[in-house]
């Protein structure tokens, strides 16, 4: 690899470097998730250079998933890369991930965010900066198109969510690698980006091809641009529905007059909200739906029973409580 050299600024270049110093936070340490991939290669050596113009610190935590043989060699050939680029501290973080029924590809990523978690409160970081792409972002809009998984999937993922950043979401796949080439940076190929039996590798690999080909050019950018317009209109309706919350929900008890008065996506929100606050469950479309009928549907029925949660309607208040011992 060709350290010494310093890369002409190149369009590629230039993209990316603008992407990262638009969210750099202005001051502490942030972190970069670095895979040894093109996309977070590219955001690591673009975080470097431009967290050193700002004045702050930046590092590195590498995941080593142990899902596949060699898996620490790689992680280690990461590591050495970020110190080159001059990323301290170095954080490589073991994980062992069990797929506990909800598929590999969802338990890796719970494990995985777990160890950003981790390394942010080991290091002191304030932030981690994770290399998804505007290609990423068009494929979970897929995915969650697939799943009928409504507006949560469909609003696709947000450039921050809590202490996660996300730069590159306006960034072509394409352009990172261009960056690593213009910057003489060896990229690793992860072979699991191939294997067809992930959901996320037929979408990329087959799904959105064929529909450039069918519907014309530019289809991950509508894609990635629907995402964006849902999760306006969606935090929208968020932020209605917890001010509803706010105002009638008390105990784990609101009243069907105050849902009724409610749209429909905001009394939906509200109940899915309400019952995630009271107990920690996460209600799916149908659920929800259920005990949206005990105010909209009224027809004296008796206490609805779900996984998790227990709601009755009695003396037109919508009562929400833990089921008991069976």
């Amino acid at each position: 690899m060709e350290t010494t050299r310093r890369p002409r600024l190149t369009p590629a270049i230039a993209d990316i470097r603008r992407a990262v110093r638009a969210l750099l936070p202005a001051e502490g340490l942030v972190l970069v998730g670095l895979s040894g991939g093109a996309d977070s290669l590219a955001l690591a050596a673009a975080t470097a250079f431009e967290a050193g113009r700002a004045g702050i610190r930046a590092g590195a935590v590498i995941v080593d998933h142990n899902l596949q043989d060699g898996s620490a060699d790689v992680a280690a050939t990461a590591a050495e890369t970020a110190r080159r680029l001059g990323l301290d501290p170095v954080l490589i973080m073991s994980v062992n991930v069990d797929s506990d029924g909800t598929g590999p590809e969802a338990a890796a990523r719970t494990e995985r965010y777990a160890a950003f978690d981790e390394a942010l409160a080991q290091s002191g970081a304030s932030a981690i900066l994770l290399g998804h792409t505007l290609d990423d972002q068009a494929e979970t809009v897929l995915l969650g198109l697939a799943r009928g998984s409504g507006p949560t999937s469909l609003r696709g993922m947000a450039a921050r969510t809590g202490p996660i950043l996300r730069p590159l979401l306006g960034i072509r796949r394409a352009v990172t690698r261009a960056f690593c080439v213009d910057a003489h940076l060896e990229f690793w190929t992860d072979p699991q980006n191939f294997d067809p039996r992930y959901a996320r590798v037929r979408v990329r690999e087959t799904v959105l091809p064929l529909l450039e080909r069918e519907l014309g050019p530019g289809i991950g950018v509508a894609l990635a641009r629907t995402a964006d317009a849902l999760r306006e209109d969606s935090d929208a309706l968020d932020e209605l529905a917890e001010s509803a919350l706010h105002v009638h929900w008390a105990h784990g008890q609101i009243s069907a007059a105050a849902l009724a008065a409610q749209s429909p996506a905001v009394r939906q929100r509200m109940i899915r909200v309400g019952v995630h606050n009271l107990c920690g469950v996460s209600l799916n479309r149908g659920q929800t739906l259920a005990v949206a009928a005990l105010v909209t549907d009224w027809r004296g029925q008796g206490a609805l029973s779900l996984p998790g949660i227990r709601v009755i309607r009695q003396d037109g208040i919508l009562i929400f409580s833990a089921p008991g011992p069976t």
